[in-house]
């Protein structure tokens, strides 16, 4: 039995067909790496702008519901403002500083809803920082100007 001569010329030739295929594939693969990468990139970055928009859309219910908070409490203490008309002085000095205790607080979740609108009509930009969607120090101050308002028209009450 002789060398299958042509058996190895054909398996020769495969191989080199094999490692030019190899080579052949490679430019074109890496174009489509490069979009696969190109796509991963801009999928994650609508992803953090998503969440960064979602961010600032509970921020701004967050500061909305502190502002019918205490236009509700305003509103509601007007009723015991008939009571406290003819009471002692420091009541009514109580109740007219728990009324502006809550109208700050109102005008101040105003002006953080602004800080935040407008930190989200700007959170597609390079330089635009996820600390900008928080309400800041007007936000945090909110709900305690609302509390210690109740707190003064309550001690007004009592005064009178």
């Amino acid at each position: 039995m002789g060398l299958p001569w042509l058996g190895l010329i054909y398996a020769l030739l495969d191989l080199t067909n094999l490692a030019r295929s190899r080579k052949s594939r490679r430019p074109a693969d890496e174009p489509e790496r490069e979009q696969a990468e190109r796509e991963r990139l801009r999928a994650e970055r609508l992803l953090k702008l998503e969440l960064l928009r979602q961010a600032g859309d509970r921020e701004i219910g967050r500061l909305r519901l502190m502002a019918g908070v205490a236009v509700g409490s305003w509103i509601g203490t007007l009723f015991f403002s008939a009571r406290l008309a003819g009471g002692p002085t420091g009541a009514r000095v109580m109740l007219g500083a728990g009324w502006l205790l809550l109208l700050v607080a109102l005008l101040l979740s105003f002006a953080a809803q602004a800080r935040v609108g407008q930190a989200l009509a700007r959170v597609d930009e390079p330089a635009a920082r996820h600390d900008d969607l928080a309400a800041g120090a007007a936000g945090a101050l909110v709900p305690w100007l609302i509390v210690i308002g109740l707190a003064a028209i309550g001690l007004a009450l009592l005064l009178a």
